[in-house]
């Protein structure tokens, strides 16, 4: 089984964004949620699209625009973040085909399905409520804003900066 970075990036994206919506009642912004996590903004305009059509997140455009969970944190559960971009937790090399050693079943197809059943199960038992409360999120969220705004204060130092030396050449 491997979780590619689609899904991770996927769960990731909308715990921030819970976070966001959670301390504040505005749309959130793709760019604000790819800066404090690092992610690039076109590959969150991917992962946004297939999550809107599956109907976890909703849309607005504009000046004020962004995104907005579509659902209660507690109705989203983290299986179906990781479904809605087309990832699985599947641990079996036939993905459930039973063809796995040349066209038949291997000798460990039952532990790789049940271990593949399992894992499906504990994600669909965890939701962004559950998430939001986990020990550390709050911490690293805080930190990832502090790190965003100081980001943002630096680059506006260094355009004054380069302004008022423009302004004033030597």
């Amino acid at each position: 089984m491997r979780l590619t970075t689609r899904g991770r990036y996927a769960v990731t994206a909308l715990l921030d964004l819970a976070l966001q919506t959670s301390q504040q009642d505005t749309a959130v912004s793709l760019s604000d949620i790819a800066k404090r996590q690092s992610i690039s903004i076109s590959y969150l305009e991917q992962l946004f699209s297939k999550l809107r059509k599956r109907g976890l997140v909703t849309s607005i455009r504009g000046a004020a625009g962004g995104y907005y969970l579509a659902k209660p944190l507690d109705q989203i559960d983290v299986m179906s973040i990781i479904s809605a971009v087309d990832e699985s937790v599947n641990a079996m090399q036939c993905e459930g085909r039973g063809d796995c050693q040349g066209g038949t079943m291997c000798l460990t197809h039952d532990l790789w399905c049940a271990l593949s059943n399992h894992v499906e199960q504990y994600l669909k038992n965890i939701t962004l409520a559950q998430l939001l409360n986990m020990e550390h999120v709050q911490s690293v969220s805080d930190r990832q804003h502090s790190d965003a705004l100081k980001d943002i204060s630096i680059k506006d130092i260094n355009t004054i900066t380069l302004s008022t030396s423009e302004a004033n050449p030597a």
